[in-house]
């Protein structure tokens, strides 16, 4: 028995689903006279017409429906399993953890240098407050705040924890920098005590904690980066984390206000699963450099 050439299914396939030749040749990425040789070598293998040229389109004969019955579902299994494969030998995704204050004031601005460097790396961010280093699985790196202590000495210290007190230019206008007992504070809510400086660290290490007890009309949020919004927006005097605000600070949205404090051995800690993974090494290393170069 002579075998059919299969060449044309493709275009079969499409032409009836799409019921033109014009538009099958679109979805596919053809000239119209491609597709259009490609049904008559199909109808010259079976020897009778598989289509019904119509004023609007073309429409299956009778054999070509019968045809198509057979072939469509061919045509989906084959590439329902070319999906898969491609999934399966795609690598895997590199997953960032880490929090929100880090994510949208540090990431962010600076992950499109990442992704020009390379572009078909898979990169998926997941910001959340309460990570588990412990956790973490294969092509996962965490960026989290705290202490080497904590985080053990495989860690990489990525940001040192130095706090400023920062404001928008307009409210520093006709008062005193480093002094509070008059000027409205912007708290970050956090437990007791706080893991980080807070106004109270902050303050008792200036030398000002009576400047605490005065009542400016204060605000507390329960994320950083709306105390930094706050801050940008004139609403009081926030302290600002190093390496958080500091392209803020360059492009001038922020102003120092105060000293700078310094809390050795604090900071944002990258943390791998495995010191080794080669997966990671791209990523790790940008971390690495980002986190050294001056802002932009």
């Amino acid at each position: 028995m002579r075998r059919i050439d299969l060449g044309w299914i493709r275009v079969f396939v499409e032409v009836v689903r799409a019921g033109s030749l014009s538009e099958a040749a679109r979805r596919l990425n053809l000239t119209q006279p491609a597709v259009s040789y490609q049904i008559r070598r199909a109808e010259a293998e079976f020897g009778t017409a598989l289509l019904r040229r119509e004023h609007r389109g073309v429409q299956p004969t009778e054999a070509g429906q019968a045809l198509f019955a057979i072939l469509s579902p061919g045509v989906e299994q084959v590439d329902g399993l070319a999906a898969r494969l491609r999934r399966r030998s795609a690598p895997a995704p590199l997953r960032l953890h880490t929090d929100y204050a880090f994510s949208g004031l540090w990431l962010i601005p600076r992950i499109h240098r990442f992704r020009d460097a390379h572009p078909g790396t898979e990169l998926q961010i997941i910001a959340s407050q309460q990570t588990d280093p412990g956790r973490l699985q294969a092509g996962d790196i965490a960026v989290l705040f705290g202490n080497r202590d904590r985080f053990g000495p495989e860690a990489t210290l990525l940001i040192e924890e130095r706090v400023v007190p920062v404001c928008a230019p307009h409210f520093a206008e006709g008062r005193t920098a480093g002094t509070f007992d008059s000027t409205r504070l912007i708290h970050l809510d956090s437990p007791e005590p706080a893991p980080w400086f807070d106004w109270r660290r902050y303050l008792a290490a200036t030398g000002r904690q009576a400047d605490l007890a005065k009542d400016q009309g204060n605000l507390r949020f329960n994320t950083y980066s709306l105390v930094i919004d706050a801050a940008v927006a004139g609403q009081g005097v926030a302290l600002g984390w190093g390496g958080l605000v500091d392209q803020l600070l360059a492009r001038g949205l922020l102003r120092r206000f105060g000293e700078e404090r310094v809390a050795a051995g604090n900071g944002y800690f990258m943390i791998r699963r495995d010191p080794d993974e080669q997966a990671t090494r791209p990523l790790r290393d940008w971390l690495v450099a980002e986190s050294t170069a001056t802002p932009r």
